[in-house]
């Protein structure tokens, strides 16, 4: 992190809520990253867009956000293959890739007092996404949060399945030497926190993204995010509470 961020978190952390002084329910923090850790969903919702339409397979930004949010790249991409019953290119992938790498250094920011927030909590942490390795810590150097959080970066490319199959969250927890009822999630999408609940953590749903629309908190409850929030200066006292207040 640069000096002058490294400062602005410092002047921050007061804002912060403070835990409660006692033992935490919880070993391990996971994040998700995209529209947790960095504002990047309506970013990359516009790549997939314009590259999909690009190649005859017309959907506008917003029924990427619907259809596609919290999925990894792989299993999309085999449902579209499937809708339109061709491949797209070999080199599909690489020029979503491009287009989004290329946007975040002009437009990608951190979730408002997210670095705070990680600072705050006395716990383990580590990042479990649907993106590349190489999105992933693209999108966290260019926010200013990859050294809070590196090496502990775990991809969906690393497991068989993405989410909303658990197998990513239980790759992290495993990675981290953490059984999974001892960690606790934060997800902004449903089949993340479908994955999470089906790997037997708690999760907490994350609404606070520049994609997240009115109802959005409804519809990650519905999906069973036991709380939902919209502002990270919340997430060290409820990560500390237990995940349980209301």
């Amino acid at each position: 992190m640069r000096p002058a961020g490294r400062r602005q978190v410092l002047s921050n952390l007061a804002r912060v809520e403070t835990p409660h002084t006692k033992r935490s329910s919880f070993d391990l923090v996971i994040f998700d990253c995209d529209g947790v850790l960095v504002d990047s969903e309506l970013i990359s919702c516009r790549a997939h867009a314009r590259t999909l339409t690009r190649h005859g397979y017309a959907i506008t930004e917003d029924q990427v956000l619907e259809r596609f949010l919290g999925v990894s790249d792989r299993e999309a991409r085999a449902t579209i293959e499937a809708e339109i019953g061709q491949t797209l290119p070999d080199d599909f992938e690489a020029q979503i890739k491009s287009t989004i790498l290329n946007a975040y250094g002009r437009d990608l920011r951190a979730i408002p007092f997210v670095a705070e927030a990680i600072a705050a909590i006395d716990l383990a942490k580590c990042v479990a996404s649907s993106g590349t390795p190489e999105k992933i810590r693209h999108g966290l150097e260019c926010a200013g949060l990859h050294d809070l959080l590196a090496p502990n970066l775990f991809s969906a490319t690393q497991v068989a399945r993405g989410k909303p199959a658990p197998d990513l969250f239980l790759f992290a927890a495993e990675q981290m030497h953490v059984p999974p009822a001892r960690c606790v999630v934060i997800e902004d999408s449903v089949p993340g926190i479908t994955g999470a609940l089906a790997a037997g953590m708690h999760v907490l749903g994350f609404h606070g993204g520049s994609h997240c629309r009115p109802g959005y908190a409804d519809k990650l409850r519905a999906a069973g995010a036991q709380i939902t929030f919209d502002d990270m200066r919340q997430l060290p006292a409820l990560i500390a509470d237990g995940g349980q207040r209301a």
